[in-house]
């Protein structure tokens, strides 16, 4: 599931839509959402369209 939220700048990007939480990432802009065992299940980028340089990092998982 992919969803944007244009007057909040805000991109979700989901690959499993089941329980979990968000935790930090090496990015300010992005957050990680992983299960309870710690597998990467989607992502959200804060001010999406601010962004001028490609984000470099690797989701954990």
């Amino acid at each position: 599931m992919v969803w944007y939220d244009r007057e909040g700048d805000f991109l979700e990007v989901l690959f499993e839509r089941t329980p979990g939480y968000f935790r930090q990432t090496s990015s300010e802009a992005v957050m990680e959402k992983v299960d309870n065992e710690g597998n990467v299940i989607g992502f959200h980028v804060q001010h999406a369209t601010r962004l001028t340089q490609p984000l470099d990092l690797e989701l954990a998982g």
